[in-house]
């Protein structure tokens, strides 16, 4: 299977992760208070020596236990989502919960990359 396929496979499966996104979403204030692990993202060195800098906006899927499922970018230079998205995916929350019960959730964090 050529690069190109692999590339398509992955997208897809990713697709279809977030094409099943839970019902609660959780704007990034909240997502940030209930963070409890909130690991900030390196920064490439290709992108400080090219000196690209920016804000980054990435969307997630927390699991019912608070761990990032998947974390994908939304906005922002690919790359430092990249690298805003593999710190995501170390971060960890108190459950989301709907109905009094824990819920999968979708967050919506940014990050600022200064120079």
């Amino acid at each position: 299977m050529g690069s190109f396929a692999k590339w398509l496979l992955l997208v897809l499966a990713a697709g279809a992760l977030f094409a099943a996104d839970p019902t609660l979403k959780v704007a990034e204030a909240d997502a940030r208070k209930a963070a409890t692990a909130k690991p900030a993202p390196d920064y490439p060195p290709a992108a400080q020596q090219l000196r690209i800098g920016g804000r980054v906006e990435l969307e997630a899927i927390v699991a019912e236990d608070g761990t990032v499922e998947e974390a994908r970018p939304v906005k922002g230079n690919p790359m430092l989502t990249k690298a805003g998205a593999a710190a995501l995916k170390k971060w960890r929350f108190t459950p989301f919960q709907e109905d009094g019960k824990p819920a999968r959730a979708l967050v919506s964090i940014s990050f600022e990359f200064k120079l």
